[in-house]
């Protein structure tokens, strides 16, 4: 802001000031040529560049150029004593906005829950790799593909994300959440026919896990495998599914396979708790896959866990040959949470209770081992928060005494620490209202995504027991209703009640990410193979994707609440499988039933309250 005398003022009636940065009032300046005026109230949030890419300005920030005469210093004071007034009334109103629930911010029109899910379940369609089956219509612009994956013996699974790679260890984990969705809520899939079409995905994903494992017997070294990875990044010109922009349809170029022993403790035990959670999926319908999917996970559970001398667990990234290559993408920071996690589900499969022992005696451990950054969120990497809920689960429906007393009152003070923390007004969220459980990373909306679903799903634990309400450590409560609203408005923040007004579940409401960072949608499906080099040309591209990726969930905003739909720009724009596992989670946890959804022992909540144990049989 420049200043100076005007001919239309005698120079004794000019009043120079100047400010102080931080001081937040203008002072009187001692000199007469005063080259800029700056004032900072510092009324909004500042930017932070905490994050791991680049950082954008707050949607806030504000920069103004003016001219400053001032002709009466009695008016001047006047202004001055007026405009501070004002500015603490600005003040004030900004903090009680602060305060207020999330709710009374962005009113929006009631959300279609049901269209939702539909829709974030047509993601896992598109993700497919392998064969696709004939009959499936749903995603028009995927074909066939990764037909040479190891050498034949493992086609199938899911493409991760927006590249060509197969993670396993995210798979597993993906399979595992919507395996849990389907025991708790089935009678709202069945409600919305949708209960086939989850199952034919969970099914898609327990085929190829069932590939991933290769007993001792059929080895000439008598050690478990376990296949990690198929697909890569090279450090050369070569084309690997990282570096070259192309359809999984059009791949010539080799894909690479990484495989572990039974010291990947936890791969394996995200592994178990998928095949062990999917057996209870397919129960009903088919007792003989069940069966073969909890045989094999027992068997690995025995192999990973053996108390052979010198035998030692650890992660599967810090091995190269195992998990070298993941290691950028999805690397481990603990095994012991997945090996709990596993036994957990592999003693709902099979009701043995020497399962369960192992997870009591390792609940502390795998408490103690888990980082602090991921304390209380459940995504790939953390499971931890996840089992406290089954075994709180198991002590509010079937409280199986000793010697598990112990456990169970950990856990469930555990998860009412849990939910207190995601209803506290001092956690991270949003000007907007997300939570932000990981402030110094990207993809916020994952980690809501499975808040909003755990904080539902222990909601309705409650309602079925007819519990008014939770205390929590600082002589607070919550109640149902505080759950169903905490969860309700993070659901509503990713479907378009937002400060960019923007759904960031595709192809959800009229405002939704075009540029998705996905291959398969930012490439024309024209009957035309397409070159890696030609493929650039459609990553570069500022056109819309020429394939709708339809609900698949974007990795979200910044801190700001500041979203870029941008296609190079994958911290923004990338879907993943896990994602959109927890997004699924989350939309049939909320998803009010009908009446008809009292199936098969589920009440008017339309969750299914003892189906879990069937297999589980006390004395």
């Amino acid at each position: 802001m420049n200043t100076g005398e005007t001919e239309a003022c005698e120079p004794d009636s000019i009043l120079y000031v100047h400010s102080i940065s931080q001081a937040g009032r203008i002072l009187p300046s001692a000199s007469r040529w005063i080259n800029s005026i700056e004032i900072d109230f510092n009324l909004f949030p500042q930017s932070r560049n905490t994050w791991g890419y680049e950082s954008l300005p707050s949607r806030f920030a504000k920069s103004v150029d003016f001219n400053l005469t001032v002709t009466n210093p009695k008016n001047f004071k006047r202004f001055i004593y007026a405009s501070s007034a004002f500015v603490s009334l600005v003040v004030i109103l900004c903090f009680l906005l602060h305060f207020l629930p999330n709710k009374q911010r962005h009113h929006g029109e009631t959300k279609d829950l049901t269209l939702a899910l539909k829709q974030a379940l047509v993601f896992f369609d598109a993700q497919k790799s392998g064969v696709l089956p004939k009959d499936d219509h749903m995603v028009k612009f995927r074909g066939d593909s990764g037909l040479d994956d190891g050498n034949k013996s493992l086609v199938g699974g899911f493409y991760d994300s927006g590249n060509n790679i197969k993670f396993s260890f995210p798979t597993a984990y993906t399979i595992t959440l919507l395996s849990w969705s389907v025991i708790e809520y089935h009678p709202k899939y069945e409600e919305i026919g949708e209960l086939d079409h989850i199952k034919s995905i969970i099914k898609w994903g327990t085929d190829y896990l069932l590939k991933l494992f290769v007993p001792p017997n059929q080895t000439s070294h008598g050690s478990i495998t376990l296949f990690s990875q198929v697909g890569g990044i090279s450090n050369n010109k070569t084309s690997t599914d990282d570096n070259c922009w192309q359809r999984p349809e059009d791949m010539r170029y080799t894909r690479p396979v990484s495989s572990c022993d039974e010291t990947a403790s936890d791969l394996a035990g995200e592994i178990i708790a998928a095949l062990s959670a999917a057996s209870l999926v397919f129960k009903d319908e088919d007792t003989i896959y069940s069966s073969t999917l909890t045989k094999t996970a027992m068997e690995l559970f025995d192999a990973v866990t053996k108390q052979d001398p010198g035998f030692v667990q650890g992660m599967y990234t810090t091995k190269e040959e195992c998990g070298g290559q993941a290691r950028e993408f999805y690397n481990s920071t603990g095994y012991k949470d997945e090996l709990v996690w596993g036994g957990t589900w592999l003693f709902f499969a099979t009701g043995n209770t020497r399962y369960l022992r192992y997870v009591t005696e390792n609940i502390v451990l795998a408490e103690e081992e888990g980082s602090s950054v991921d304390k209380g969120i459940l995504y790939w990497n953390n499971k931890f928060s996840a089992t406290m809920v089954l075994l709180t689960r198991l002590r509010f429906f079937i409280d199986l005494g000793y010697p598990y007393e112990e456990s169970f009152i950990l856990s469930t003070n555990y998860v009412d620490s849990l939910m207190c923390s995601y209803l506290s007004p001092t956690t991270r969220k949003t000007q907007g209202g997300l939570i932000f459980l990981k402030p110094d990373h990207y993809a916020p909306l994952e980690y809501a995504a499975t808040a909003s679903f755990l904080s539902k799903l222990y909601g309705d634990y409650l309602a079925v027991l007819q519990s008014s309400s939770r205390g929590c450590i600082d002589g607070t409560s919550f109640s149902v209703d505080n759950l169903h609203d905490f969860s309700m408005s993070q659901v509503n923040y990713i479907l378009g009640d937002n400060p960019m007004d923007t759904s960031y579940v595709v192809g959800f409401g009229t405002n939704y990410s075009k540029h998705v960072h996905h291959r398969g949608a930012s490439i024309s499906w024209d009957n035309q193979w397409h070159s890696c080099a030609e493929g650039s040309t459609w990553l570069n591209s500022k056109n819309p994707n020429p394939n709708e990726l339809l609900g698949a969930m974007v990795r979200g905003p910044d801190w700001n609440d500041v979203f870029l739909d941008e296609r190079d720009k994958p911290w923004f724009t990338e879907p993943t499988i896990s994602s959109n596992a927890g997004l699924v989670a989350a939309l049939v946890a909320l998803r009010d039933p009908h009446s008809s959804a009292r199936l098969n022992g589920a009440g008017l909540l339309g969750i299914d309250n003892l189906g879990m144990f069937s297999n589980i049989h006390l004395i």
